[in-house]
């Protein structure tokens, strides 16, 4: 095992079981799109277009959402994305991405509604947000109990509208001993028909990515190198939570953080070195390894079979054989 280790790529994918042969080439590898330019790359999403569509991706130390078409251009889509105030000195929490140490206070994960609308998780303003078709903001959730939300940090829409959050305190200064934290937990949360609902305190050691099977019958919930598998009950709160992998004996550095699936069910997740593949039955297939640790992922593209990936720094993607799962602004194909 030892020898079959040491001749797996640094960047490239490591094949752990033949049926990963059915979801990613042999030929494939991870390109970058763009490095070096960013400060904590974030919460990509895919805005499907008639004419093709383009990738939204937060920047969370420049508190900007960026635009990347196709045909390689970038733009600024949204400036203070996730922090509107003044106070730079207090505002936001502190990390690392890999050269500097920084002030994350921009807007996390990013979301579409069935509108199309975009939902965004925000780190400085410690809200859930919908940017409106006519460029304004709409607050659907900042506290719970009375108290404020620690900060919002991954975000997915169901096909009905039901919005589910996870709310670390990893956007405040000082994390847990923040002076500013009013919630004695970590939760996930579910915003439907205007009222914010606990639906899990705490689940995995500390929530953070969130993912629904193609069928949304379930809920994944990642956290401290572990995922979790929820029912997803017809009120929409979740229940029965199981244990579906376990990262935590891997001894490469990197975190449980973004999660997809495909159409088949297959769970890719950001993981100890790289992008974790996971089946449907939680075994794990292979592993993407990119030069730097990744932070979330998105599948993009008219055909849904690129998947972009936000890497600290850098942006990157690679091609594979089954499209992702449809989304609430994605239909079916």
């Amino acid at each position: 095992m030892a020898g079959l280790r040491a001749q797996q790529p640094t960047v490239g994918v490591v094949r752990l079981d033949p049926a990963l042969d059915e979801i990613v080439a042999r030929a494939a590898k991870p390109t970058l799109i763009k490095g070096e330019y960013f400060g904590f790359l974030e919460g990509p999403v895919w805005v499907p277009e008639p004419s093709g569509g383009y990738l939204l991706f937060s920047d969370v130390a420049a508190n900007n959402i960026y635009k990347w078409t196709p045909d390689g251009t970038l733009s600024v889509f949204l400036e203070k994305s996730g922090y509107t105030g003044t106070d730079l000195l207090t505002a936001g929490g502190q990390s690392f991405n890999g050269r500097l140490h920084i002030v994350v206070f921009g807007s996390n994960g990013l979301a579409l509604d069935p509108q199309g609308r975009l939902v965004m998780a925000t780190h400085g303003n410690r809200t859930i947000e919908r940017l409106e078709k006519n460029g304004t903001r709409t607050v659907l959730a900042d506290r719970y109990d009375g108290k404020r939300l620690n900060s919002p940090n991954d975000v997915v829409v169901k096909s009905n509208g039901s919005i589910y959050f996870t709310d670390p305190p990893g956007g405040l200064r000082g994390a847990d001993k923040s002076p500013a934290k009013e919630l004695p937990y970590s939760g996930v949360f579910l915003v439907k028909d205007g009222r914010v609902q606990l639906l899990v305190d705490d689940p995995a050691g500390r929530p953070n990515g969130l993912a629904f099977t193609p069928d949304e019958k379930f809920l994944y919930v990642n956290g401290l190198r572990k995922i979790v598998r929820y029912e997803v009950r017809p009120d929409d709160t979740v229940g029965n939570g199981q244990l579906f992998a376990d990262m935590t004996a891997d001894p490469a550095a990197g975190n449980t953080d973004g999660m997809k699936v495909d159409q088949r069910g297959n769970v890719y997740c950001t993981g100890p070195g790289g992008l974790w593949i996971f089946s449907p039955a939680g075994r794990h297939l292979g592993t993407i390894r990119l030069p730097e640790q990744p932070a979330n992922l998105a599948f993009g593209d008219a055909d849904r079979r690129t998947i972009y990936v936000t890497a600290r720094q850098g942006l990157y993607k690679i091609r594979v054989k089954i499209p992702g799962a449809a989304s609430a602004a994605t239909p079916a194909s």
